[in-house]
């Protein structure tokens, strides 16, 4: 058996830091020189009447963000297309899904651009080049499904080749966006593993009875903020939601309350008080919600589960 005591280990490879993909989004995430563009676009996407389908868009029935699940059907009839333009006999039914593609990239485009609105300034930059890659392959792949109507079935090809890069580039810089920059998950789901089970004292938080009705206050449970609104009679405990919005981090105590509901002042989500539910959106999960009580005075809260 060979044996390999005082041989020099290997160290780890050297860190280079990010690569260059990394630090291109870095930078588009903190250039503002597309921020006059931005403000146009997201003003014109949110005076869009939509009305309770700017919920169903956001994806808020489902509890999620409905984009991404939206933008497979174009992506998979796309991907499709592309491995019979690589087998005989597949040109008919290649056609048929790149138009198929371009019937529903709509629906997953408008989810896309009703998201992107109620987005941080950051990853808004970088959500607009995401859909710019976007669009570049939808309309290639229209330039694609004209030439292949046309029977020119090379040229219908090469243009829906150029489209699957273009929407894979776009797809990459939507998983930064996703996944690295937040951009749609619960930013209030770790409240539930950092807040210690049972009841806690509320602190950082005056005379409970003595806060002004229908006002928000900061405080603390556990280490994690939150935000109290007394809602009834000088000896009900008040209310206390979770501080962080669960869209985008946004400051709850700052917000108001509206028939019943907080609304954040960020992006104008609305959470039950009664038990954090997100009546409207932006936000597609709801708020964590503390059951309260008073003892000697003090208020006291503990996390609900569901």
């Amino acid at each position: 058996m060979t044996s390999f005591q005082g041989l020099p280990r290997p160290g780890p490879p050297p860190d280079r830091g990010p690569g260059p993909a990394l630090r291109a989004m870095d930078r588009l995430a903190a250039s503002s020189r597309a921020d006059g563009v931005i403000d146009a676009v997201r003003d014109a996407v949110r005076r869009v009447p939509l009305g309770a389908a700017r919920d169903v868009l956001h994806g808020r029935p489902l509890g999620h963000p409905a984009h991404p699940l939206l933008v497979q059907l174009p992506l998979g009839a796309w991907l499709s297309a592309a491995l019979l333009d690589l087998t005989p006999g597949g040109r008919r039914p290649a056609r048929l899904l790149v138009g198929a593609g371009l019937a529903v990239a709509g629906p997953a485009a408008v989810s896309g651009w009703v998201d992107w609105a109620e987005l941080r300034r950051p990853q808004q930059r970088v959500g607009l080049v995401h859909a710019a890659a976007n669009i570049t392959g939808v309309l290639c792949y229209a330039v694609s499904l004209r030439h292949r109507c046309l029977g020119r079935y090379v040229r219908g090809r090469l243009w829906g080749f150029g489209g699957l890069a273009a929407v894979g580039v776009g797809g990459a810089i939507g998983g930064h966006l996703a996944y690295r920059m937040a951009a749609g998950p619960d930013h209030a789901e770790p409240v539930a593993v950092l807040v210690p089970p049972g009841w806690h004292r509320v602190e950082e938080l005056p005379e409970p009875l003595d806060l002004p009705e229908g006002r928000p206050a900061p405080a603390r449970v556990g280490g994690m903020p939150v935000v109290v609104v007394r809602t009834g009679a000088d000896d009900t405990a008040p209310a206390v939601l979770a501080g962080r919005c669960a869209h985008q981090d946004g400051p709850l105590a700052d917000g108001e309350v509206v028939d019943g509901c907080l609304v954040c002042p960020w992006h104008g989500s609305h959470f039950r008080l009664d038990d954090g539910w997100n009546v409207t959106g932006p936000a597609t999960a709801p708020q964590p919600a503390f059951d309260t009580r008073l003892v000697d005075g003090h208020l006291e809260a503990r996390l609900r589960t569901p």
